[in-house]
């Protein structure tokens, strides 16, 4: 039995190792690492009871800090735990920190990388994703892309690995989960919710939670969205710290039509968004899922990697523009196609683990 490693720190590469994990246990010894880059409960240990990831073999505990920090202390200690496991393959998942420290660790110290989620791009420089992402790509063997206009990304740049289209391990993860989590979450009884009648908030992205103008507007955007229809808001731990620093939450908090909750587990989370009328966020993970239940997406940026649900009609990008936000709200976005098929058609993860067991075993 051959032996892979899974590096993971975060809520986004937590839903993806889910969707591969069972399949690659079969085939291999899977040892994960949580780089601990979330270091918050809600952000992870949830995750891995909700969705049935085995416990990490390895915590360790980097914590939060600048983008540097977090990169490097990675590096360093993934690099001393990939020397005492010698993988025949290191996976990682995303643009967290977490993916970047793990690809550059692997390959530093002699070990291939396998991509899952290659080929994104968002062709903007400033967003730390955007950088993790590209270096990423360049430097792994094996790029596991979600879809066409991935493919074509990774093609168009010359990449020097082996490039599959797969589909969205997303996709795995919702067609799954949707009907327990519609079962077996009691988010809306908890929060007093009827289906259709509230909005659902996220916002966790370096690029706004750091800027005091776009915070301060986001915040704006809620209040205002609130004067329409109720809105559901469950916070990140470093949204909550920059929206207190700024005085933010307590104004939010006295809105009557919004509900601020801790960070959801998954389960909790893909209910109360099926059940919404649209959601605002700035996460691409949720741009997914959206658009996976056929819910209308406002995205709190001025681009994003996932063109193909902007050119589809189901995302819309309003950056911090409250006017456009509200005039979006007051008149729902009503695409008149979805393509089910369009990001995978659920079966990712066994695609994946079905050309690693080919590349790495047999070979």
């Amino acid at each position: 039995m051959g032996k892979v490693v899974s590096v993971v720190g975060a809520r986004p590469n937590f839903i993806k190792l889910a969707a591969i994990e069972p399949q690659l246990s079969k085939y291999f010894d899977h040892v994960i690492v949580h780089t601990g880059q979330h270091y918050d409960y809600e952000l992870s240990k949830i995750f891995f009871e909700n969705l049935k990831i085995p416990e990490p073999n390895y915590y360790l505990g980097i914590g939060s800090g600048t983008h540097g920090y977090q990169v490097g202390e990675g590096i360093k200690r993934i690099e001393e735990l990939l020397m005492k496991e010698k993988p025949d393959l290191v996976i990682v998942y995303g643009d967290t920190n977490s993916t970047l420290a793990g690809a550059l660790a692997a390959v530093k110290a002699g070990f291939r990388v396998a991509h899952v989620e290659a080929g994104l791009r968002s062709y903007d420089m400033r967003m730390p994703e955007e950088v993790n992402r590209r270096v990423t790509d360049h430097i792994s063997w094996l790029l596991f892309a979600p879809t066409l206009n991935a493919v074509k990304n990774l093609i168009n740049e010359k990449v020097l690995g082996e490039v599959y289209l797969t589909g969205d391990v997303h996709a795995d993860m919702l067609f799954k989960w949707i009907k327990i989590a519609e079962a077996k979450s009691s988010i809306l009884h908890k929060l007093q919710l009827h289906p259709g009648e509230y909005v659902v908030v996220t916002v966790h992205r370096a690029e706004n939670t750091d800027d005091v103008t776009r915070l301060t507007k986001i915040a704006g955007i809620i209040m205002k969205a609130s004067t329409i229809t109720k809105v559901v808001f469950p916070v990140h731990p470093r949204t909550k710290k920059a929206l207190n620093r700024l005085e933010l939450l307590d104004k939010l908090r006295r809105c009557r039509n919004i509900i601020i909750t801790e960070p959801l587990g998954y389960l909790d989370f893909i209910k109360l968004l099926k059940n919404s009328k649209i959601v605002i966020t700035d996460s691409g993970g949720v741009q997914r899922e959206a658009y996976l239940l056929k819910i209308p997406c406002l995205v709190l940026r001025d681009r994003t990697e996932w063109i193909e649900l902007v050119e589809n009609g189901w995302v819309k990008l309003i950056d911090v523009n409250i006017d456009k936000a509200i005039r979006l709200l007051r008149n729902p976005l009503v695409p008149m196609k979805h393509d089910s098929k369009l990001l995978g058609d659920g079966k990712a993860g066994e695609k994946i683990t079905e050309i690693i067991r080919k590349k790495v075993l047999m070979n």
